[in-house]
């Protein structure tokens, strides 16, 4: 494909400001980051990235993406934000379709169970890190501490217990206000689900977390 047939389109400066947060991100995590690009109803682009806590964590801007879903470097995407032309168009570098390991979410049907205080989600982030730190070793937090259920939603019959993974992703993608007082008294943290699927919906993006085993969907 050439330029004008491949390639993200944005609606303004800040949709770029905010996929770019995204993509730096997710850089932190992993300096060889894929992002997935795919097309959604509405003028909106979905924007997903595999966290490392087998979380996957995605933002939605406004915008098109050519082909409707194309998966790219995040370094790539990351410079062809940094110039993104007048039009709005962004470069996204080569295609890397065969580096996205395993499949998404539905982007709907999911059940809202609950919605829990975000400075609560906060709070555990913060005692979460400070036992990381105590206890990881050079492969990071132990599996122990990432699988442990901080928080149970219900609703009706149905109970979901949210990992401290998901924690950790909300709050290394920046997700959640970084500290107690840019959180709101009101501000919550909405959980959702589906049989295969716990998502978390915070002020600035999602993460979801495949329900059984996490390998048969992610690296």
């Amino acid at each position: 494909m050439t330029s004008a047939e491949r390639g993200l389109w944005l609606e303004d400066a800040t949709n770029r400001e905010d996929l770019a947060t995204f993509v730096d991100r997710a850089l932190r995590l992993d300096d060889a980051a894929v992002i997935r690009l795919r097309q959604r109803g509405g003028g909106l682009v979905v924007a997903w990235v595999s966290t490392g806590f087998d979380v996957l964590a995605s933002r939605v801007v406004a915008g098109r993406v050519k082909p409707a879903d194309l998966s790219v470097g995040a370094d790539a995407l990351a410079a062809g934000l940094s110039a993104m032309d007048p039009s709005g168009y962004v470069e996204t570098g080569f295609g890397m379709d065969s580096a996205w390991r395993g499949g998404l979410p539905p982007d709907s049907g999911f059940e809202h169970l609950d919605d829990v205080p975000a400075g609560i989600m906060l709070d555990l982030a913060q005692r979460g890190v400070a036992l990381a730190k105590e206890h990881s070793s050079s492969h990071g937090p132990p599996a122990s501490l990432l699988d442990q259920e901080v928080v149970a939603v219900s609703a009706g019959d149905t109970t979901v217990g949210i990992p401290m993974r998901c924690v950790f992703a909300l709050t290394a993608m920046g997700f959640l206000p970084q500290s107690g007082e840019a959180v709101a008294a009101d501000e919550i943290v909405r959980v959702r689900a589906l049989p295969a699927w716990l998502r978390v919906d915070a002020r600035w993006g999602s993460v979801y977390r495949r329900r059984g085993d996490p390998a048969l969907v992610l690296r």
